[in-house]
């Protein structure tokens, strides 16, 4: 019997918070902001926030935090919708902090008429410096005493567009000695002159989002409003508003973030990579977005599985990615089909082995799948291609593979025997020799001959073309963020290697977006959504069949 998962931190809160009646029922959101790709950080948050409601009957709502219209675009919402479905969720209901945009306006208008904002005249770089330090206090603006009546005049002026971008802010009249440095009158609004992608040219001042999340997580009934701890110290700040509004109370929790190694996770720097075209877009196989890990071939279930396991906790961590490849492995043994494809290709010519004929073998798709991965056709003839790395002219004492004469099985076919080979004017070996055993059929053995090497094949005449990108880590130091200098320096030359001869067994002519193959002894792939065609096969590599980079560190 399986041992009983204990609750994490955040179960406990919810299972307290439901005993003792504080809430009938759970209300938790999802509130990205629309400037970019959703990457397997927020694959955390969003199995935690729906996790949540799930398992507790309660509901999960998608909010889009778009308070800034300079870096937002339908694109990003669009494609953050397609993620969290992809990851095996839906929400309840679909909003944008743009929706609340007046009601927002009207809780600002309240504040100044209780005397807790004003609107100030100094630019961003005059408000950072009288802001003080974590151990002095901050200077009071000038402005901070201006009348109920001026600030309202002003506020009304500003949201008429009378002022230019930077011109004015409203600013929160709290306390300019706070210990904390969000409480020392933070910045409720400012002016930007800039199209909004859903409200257009109607508003040209807009929140802050310290201003704008609490107040929605209070419109939408939020119970247990969940964020990163880089937020922790904005909670004094997001009760504070709440309390003044007098509004509902929707309480703010905090877990880690998750970073993973040899990747970065700030959008930001992901950004950069996306506009100085170091990778290919946003949903490039070596992102860590989650368009990037469906594209290389990952599976919803295993990021899922991924986030399970590495729980919830309130320590700043880092996770080997390494666990990640762990869970991909491990998901695609089960469901991926087993296929043949010659990535470096030598032709192996059966002389013994009658001329013009084809012989269809079978194979199993998958010896892992419970419920019978079935058979497929494979044809075989005279003449086959296998890989040059599977032969060798002198071998080594514990070679197994081909060489003058020495025995090794055809996957699924038969045992042959190494008669000779062929070299081009480099010294190139390019043909390879061999008589088969007729008696040595795979399935049907009567030959009683026993090798220790497999090598796998494809049938010359039907092999089909393709092309297989092989995929690694994007950067080579576990920490590219905390290396010294740009981290751009670290990206791994050879994350990307394209093979353009591949040979492919006919049956992958049927591949479809999302299919999940074992390429026998060369790692699990995918048809890449993005490039391939009918015409022209590409590949992408999910993972290797075993961890290298850990092999390679424990040298």
């Amino acid at each position: 019997m399986s041992e009983e998962r204990s609750l994490n931190f955040l179960e406990e809160i919810v299972e307290g918070d439901l005993s003792t009646g504080k809430h009938t029922s759970i209300h938790t959101r999802f509130p990205p902001e629309p400037n970019g790709y959703l990457h397997i950080g927020h694959a955390k948050s969003i199995c935690l926030n729906f996790g949540l409601a799930d398992k507790y009957g309660g509901k999960t709502n998608l909010r889009f935090d778009d308070t800034n219209p300079v870096t937002e675009e339908t694109e990003y919402v669009e494609s953050i919708k397609q993620d969290v479905r992809w990851l095996g969720f839906d929400w309840e209901e679909e909003h944008f902090a743009s929706d609340y945009f007046d009601q927002i306006y009207a809780f600002a208008i309240n504040l100044i008429q209780k005397g807790l904002a004003y609107v100030d005249d100094m630019s961003a770089e005059e408000i950072a410096a009288n802001k003080g330090t974590p151990t002095e206090a901050g200077k009071e603006s000038p402005a901070r005493n201006r009348s109920i009546e001026d600030n309202m005049t002003l506020f009304t002026a500003m949201k008429d567009g009378k002022y230019n971008d930077g011109e004015k802010v409203l600013r929160a009249k709290i306390d300019m000695a706070s210990p904390n440095m969000h409480m020392r009158d933070p910045i409720m609004y400012r002016i930007k002159k800039t199209s909004h992608h859903r409200t257009g040219d109607k508003w040209c001042i807009y929140p802050m989002y310290d201003f704008a999340h609490g107040q929605s997580d209070s419109i939408e009934n939020i119970t247990h409003s969940i964020c990163t701890l880089e937020f922790e110290v904005h909670k004094p700040l997001y009760n504070w508003y709440i309390e003044q509004l007098g509004i509902f109370a929707s309480h703010q929790f905090e877990f880690a973030r998750l970073n993973l190694t040899y990747t970065v996770m700030s959008k930001r720097k992901l950004l950069q990579l996306v506009q100085e075209k170091l990778v290919d877009g946003w949903d490039d196989p070596r992102m860590p977005t989650i368009s990037g890990l469906r594209r290389r071939g990952y599976t919803s279930a295993s990021i899922r599985n991924f986030c399970d396991r590495i729980g919830v906790q309130r320590r700043e961590n880092i996770i080997d990615v390494g666990l990640l490849e762990f869970f991909i492995r491990e998901d695609l043994n089960k469901i991926a089909s087993r296929r043949m494809v010659v990535m470096d290709p030598i032709r192996l010519i059966i002389t013994n082995y009658p001329e013009n004929q084809t012989e269809i073998l079978r194979s199993e798709n998958n010896p892992e799948e419970e419920n019978n991965g079935g058979y497929r056709e494979l044809p075989f003839g005279r003449e086959l291609w296998i890989e040059a790395e599977d032969f060798q002219e002198t071998p080594h004492k514990k070679w197994f593979r081909l060489a003058p004469e020495q025995k090794v099985r055809l996957k699924s076919a038969y045992i042959v025997t190494c008669t000779g080979f062929k070299k081009d004017e480099n010294g190139k070996v390019t043909e390879v020799y061999c008589e088969y055993i007729p008696e040595s059929k795979s399935g049907q053995d009567s030959s009683g001959i026993h090798v220790k090497g497999t090598i796998h094949w494809v049938s010359c005449e039907h092999a089909c073309d393709a092309e297989v990108r092989l995929y690694d880590r994007l950067f080579n130091v576990e920490n590219p963020s905390d290396e010294e200098g740009d981290f751009k320096t670290y990206i791994n030359p050879t994350s990307l290697q394209i093979i353009t001869q591949a040979k492919t067994e006919p049956v992958l002519l049927e591949a479809q977006p999302e299919n999940h193959f074992q390429f026998i002894r060369k790692g699990y792939f995918c048809i890449d959504s993005k490039y391939s065609t009918p015409e022209k096969l590409v590949f992408n590599r999910t993972v290797t069949l075993k961890d290298t980079w850990a092999k390679e560190s424990n040298r």
